[in-house]
């Protein structure tokens, strides 16, 4: 198997754009999440979220702006800020060795409710051309191969809040088995829309800690609530080592391994006891040929819902036995929402991060622990020479995917 290395580091997230601006974000404890702004969210029973400060005209001309849903334009951005962090001239690559792989847990509904309206306002002819290939989720991918002309493997990941990572992953295998050698890969949302507020807020998924945003997402801790809406979309340059190494590119980290797996257990529920969880988990390991003993630290999934963070760390607990309480495991997503589809993607940035400079993002807001919850969760960022690390992922429908990173 070839060798895959990250050299580009493409994050649009709620504390920062851009991948300096985003590492010192994490390290800063910055929270992201604000009252809504997109919308009028006053008759909503959640009124809070994490929206990235972005202007996409900064990026995308007019035209593209108006044809293209926001989480297509969140997706070139984020593989923009990629491509210029790997150092790479899109003009100077073989195209077709270049595949892109940008999946998103939802796609285009912001896009579906405004078409929505139109149809039941206005009848199916006023429907605009342009809403299907707006809204239907491979267009993330499609539109960035189509930018930079890269004929490569060009795919889509869905699988909800796993989507990122499984998009990675499944980048890892197309260059270990040689169909290229630069991927652009991970994952993008933009669902901070009237109806994906409404609709998690019925299923009691979403904090309502509307008075206090900035507290609201705080995994592990006794009083969470439940996640935060996050959107925005993160990026990696995956690149086969010898090619990245022929032209001196800078190494984050390698992707050494990827598990997944499914809990076969609820539609929206992780397993009580995080099998299915523990199952991805080492299968990354054992991908890698890696000793749980091994790994440093973990970027877990860590939602803030109260089933999900129990059944994350029965599945570290069953996986790492009494290393687990030598891990240092945070959840970055205290800081940034929940990105859905994009979590993967951003989170995988932020463990490479971690690697490269040798210091562990914190789990903020974390005043009242769970002591059922009894790891150490790093409440303020702390250097750590580490040399391998995990970034997991656990999906509704109990899809869940994991990578393993090894510090180059």
């Amino acid at each position: 198997m070839r060798r895959v290395v990250i050299t580009g580091l493409g994050p649009l997230t709620p504390i920062g754009v851009g991948a300096e601006a985003y590492h010192k974000a994490q390290l800063a404890g910055r929270s992201g999440v604000r009252p809504i702004t997109r919308f009028d969210a006053s008759t909503l029973p959640v009124r809070i979220a994490a929206e990235v400060d972005v202007n996409p005209e900064a990026f995308l001309d007019k035209k593209e702006l108006r044809r293209l849903d926001r989480f297509v334009q969140y997706a070139l951005i984020a593989a923009e800020l990629a491509l210029k962090d790997a150092g790479l001239e899109p003009g100077a690559l073989d195209p077709e060795r270049v595949g892109t792989l940008v999946g998103t847990g939802i796609g285009g509904m912001e896009t579906w409710e405004a078409q929505s309206k139109v149809f039941l306002e206005r009848g199916p002819n006023r429907i605009s051309p342009f809403f299907i290939p707006m809204m239907i989720a491979n267009m993330a991918s499609a539109h960035i191969a189509m930018r930079y002309g890269f004929m490569g493997p060009s795919s889509t990941a869905v699988t909800a809040c796993a989507t990122g990572s499984d998009a990675i992953g499944n980048a890892l295998r197309m260059i270990q088995l040689g169909e290229a050698d630069i991927v652009l890969a991970g994952g993008t949302e933009a669902a901070i829309t009237p109806m994906a507020i409404g609709a998690f807020a019925v299923m009691r998924a979403l904090s309502t800690r509307n008075e206090e945003p900035q507290k609201a997402s705080r995994p592990f801790t006794l009083s969470r609530d439940g996640f935060v809406m996050g959107e925005g979309a993160g990026v990696l340059v995956l690149e086969e080592y010898e090619h990245a190494k022929k032209r001196g590119a800078r190494i984050y980290a390698e992707l050494v391994g990827f598990g997944r797996s499914a809990d076969a257990h609820h539609i929206t529920e992780p397993h009580p006891e995080g099998k299915g969880a523990a199952l991805a988990m080492r299968r990354a390991l054992w991908d890698a040929r890696v000793d749980p003993e091994a790994v440093g630290y973990i970027n877990a999934h860590g939602t803030s819902t109260p089933v999900g963070d129990r059944a994350e760390v029965l599945a570290i607990k069953e996986v790492f036995g009494e290393h687990a309480k030598r891990l240092m495991v945070s959840s970055t997503k205290s800081m940034t929402g929940h990105l859905l589809g994009a979590a993967g993607g951003i989170e995988a940035i932020a463990t490479a991060q971690a690697l490269y400079h040798g210091v562990i993002p914190p789990t903020i807001n974390l005043e009242d622990p769970d002591p059922e919850l009894d790891l150490d969760f790093v409440p303020e960022p702390r250097e750590a020479k580490v040399t391998y690390a995990l970034s997991n992922s656990f999906a509704f429908g109990g899809q869940n995917a994991v990578l393993l990173f090894k510090r180059v």
